[in-house]
């Protein structure tokens, strides 16, 4: 059923998002020389905001990369419905985060 498919499609696009988040994040980790890889991290809202803090830069733009990438990516995976799909993945990461 067509239920079946939106969830089944909905779960495929979390598995890529956090996949592809802390993908990125290891590399910007890296790139930043943190050498603490937090596994939490894309969970982490309690960092406070200062573009001096390291860490917090490295969140925020593996953050950014992520949702581009996955933007191209969702488009692979799902083929339509591509910003539905993308503003409800956003929306589960934000009241899992909360």
């Amino acid at each position: 059923s067509l239920f079946q498919v939106v969830l089944v499609n909905l779960l495929i696009c979390m598995v890529v998002f956090y996949t592809v988040y802390y993908v990125v994040l290891s590399v910007c980790f890296a790139a930043f020389k943190i050498k603490m890889l937090d596994g939490l991290a894309p969970f982490d809202f309690k960092t406070n905001p200062s573009w001096i803090n390291p860490y917090y830069l490295v969140l925020v733009i593996s953050l950014e990369i992520t949702f581009f990438t996955c933007g191209l990516l969702f488009a692979l995976v799902v083929e339509e419905w591509v910003w539905d799909y993308a503003v409800t993945v956003t929306i589960i990461h934000i009241i899992i985060t909360s």
